[in-house]
Parts: structure tokens; sequence; C-alpha cells
């Protein structure tokens, strides 16, 4: 039986209208928190962007792109769509909205590089407060790699077979959490990895592609886990919502189940070989980059090397008006 305080949650969901592919587009939602974040994270970073113009520096607009369309974009239609709308109804469509949420948003927002943006931006007393919280033993320890791994990796495990789960499907607030944890713990793993701000917890890159790696397993894991699992996830509330409504068109809750574990099994793969290759790709850029830092520093030291052993170079440069000596 559902409990008095998830009698009006209940009634909400279970009078929707049959789910369809087309309703992922059209059956929006408004919750307060979503919009508030959407608005409040991406107005910021605009204007941050905006003041930086007006003094004539330049700020990449892929960077941009990455924050406020792709990462933040991302957040509100995973959490307002028909995504957000059905989360409640159907364990699969919620098993989309996780992966958008803790990998696809962390990621865009890590491309986006808000931290330098601020660090750039801001007033002197809240930069220097910024800078503070970054070299502070707190954010040393939120980085640190093993730790942001075993949080990834444990976090969607602690979710579904748990109590957390069930406490998220009966109370709003528990479930508006529940999207803030993964996109936070989300970006507490990424954040070090393939974000470009100074943020502490950086290791070389191949220490970071180990780390990308070490968490492809752990989702199919957990998903192959989900699809063989007896025991259905939420316990009596998806089949509470055949007595509904909607009970004509839901699909058996096992059934369902199974399907939410093969799109957790497949998309994390999908994902984390996409986080792989924009890995990857920065590392042949900083590479690069590295490569031609050395040239210019060894063709310097090939200059000073011919000015010592020929004084007359050395007076040339010193002179570059003077005329040249023959012989």
């Amino acid at each position: 039986m559902l409990g008095a305080a998830s009698v009006a949650v209940w009634e909400a969901v279970a009078t929707l209208p049959r789910f369809t592919i087309g309703g992922v587009l059209t059956a929006w939602s408004f919750e307060p928190l979503p919009l508030v974040l959407t608005v409040w994270a991406g107005g910021l970073y605009l204007v941050g962007v905006a003041t930086l113009r007006r003094r004539g520096d330049r700020w990449p607009v892929g960077r941009t792109v990455a924050f406020v369309p792709v990462g933040m974009g991302a957040f509100w239609f995973a959490t307002a769509s028909g995504l957000g709308t059905y989360d409640l109804t159907l364990l699969s469509v919620h098993m989309v909205q996780h992966m958008i949420l803790a990998m696809l948003v962390p990621l865009a927002l890590a491309l986006g590089a808000p931290v330098t943006l601020a660090l750039r931006t801001l007033p002197a007393r809240p930069r220097a407060w910024l800078l503070a919280l970054l070299h502070s033993r707190v954010a040393r320890v939120l980085s640190f790699p093993p730790l942001t791994l075993a949080l990834y990796v444990v976090s969607p495990w602690a979710l579904y077979f748990s109590g957390w789960y069930d406490a998220s499907l009966h109370s709003t607030f528990v479930h508006e959490m529940m999207h803030v944890h993964l996109v936070l713990v989300g970006a507490l793993f990424f954040w070090p990895l393939v974000g470009v701000d100074p943020v502490p917890g950086r290791v070389g890159y191949p220490a970071r592609m180990l780390l990308v790696v070490l968490t492809l397993p752990f989702h199919a894991f957990l998903g192959v886990t989900i699809m063989g699992q007896g025991t259905l996830i939420g316990h009596d509330w998806y089949p509470s919502l055949h007595d509904g409504r909607m009970g004509a068109w839901l699909p058996d809750p096992a059934a369902d189940q199974h399907l939410a574990g093969g799109i957790l099994w497949g998309s994390g793969d999908l994902v984390g070989l996409a986080f792989f290759g924009v890995l990857f790709a920065q590392w042949v850029r900083a590479s690069t980059k590295e490569a031609a830092r050395e040239d210019r520093r060894l063709d310097l030291l090939e200059a000073r090397a011919a000015r010592a052993a020929d004084p007359r170079a050395t007076r040339r440069a010193a002179r570059p008006d003077a005329p040249a000596l023959d012989g």
C-alpha cells in the first residue's frame, strides 16, 4: 500500500496519457527547481561572457555552446520534457534521464570551463573566495581521483539497491534532489579529467584514460544486474500504477525493468566511449602544443649557442643597422 504522503504524487502520475516517443517533445512539465537552476546557471554564464566581451577579451564560442545549450539545455530537457514527466511512470524512461544527468550534462559543463570564466570576471573579493575554495583541503579531497571514481561507480548501485530510489518515487523533494545528486557526482568525476578549469585532482592523461576505462565494466555490470533482477526496483510503485487510468497501456513492470537495464548497459558504454574520444583528442592537442613549445625552446637555445660561439653575430644582433662584416 502507498503511504498517505505519496498519494498526491501517485494521482498525478496515474492519470497521464499513453507514453510515446513524440511525447518526449510535447509532454513538458515546469517544475520550479529545474527551471531555476537552468536559468540561474545559464544566465550567470552568459553574463560572464558578456563581461569579457565588453572588456575586449575573447572567450571561445565552443565553451559557451558546451555549457549553456548543451549542458544546461540537456539538464532542462532531462527534467522538464517528457522524460521528466514520465520518469515516475516508466523505469526505462527514468534510465534515459539518469544517463543524461550523470554523464552528458557533467561532461558538457566541464568543457564549458565556468570556473575559469568566473576567475576572469568576478570582482576581487569573490575571486579571492573562489581561489581559496579551489585550494582548500575540502576541494582536494572531493577531487581525489580514486574517491571520485568510487563515488561515481557506487552511487547508482546505492540508488537502485537501497531505499533511496523508493523514497524518490514517493517524495517530490527527494526526487529532485536525486537529479541534482546525479549531476554533482558526475561533475566531481568528469571535471578534473576533461575540464580545462584550474581544479585540484588533475592527473596525467594516461591515468585519466585508465579511469575512464574502469567505469565501462561497472555500467555494464549494473545494467545486466538490473536486467536479471527478480525483485522489482521501486517494489509496489509500478504495479500500483496499473490500477490507474493508464493501466491499459502500461508495459509489464518486469519487462520495463529489463529494458531499463539494457538502456543503462548500452548507453553507458556509448557515452563512455564518446568521453574516451574527447579525452584522447585533448591528449593529442596537449601533446601537439607541448611539442611546439619544446621546439621553440630548442630553437632559442640553439640561437643563443650560435651567438655565444660567434661574437660578431652577437654584436650584429645588438646593432641590427650595422653593416655586415666580411671574412
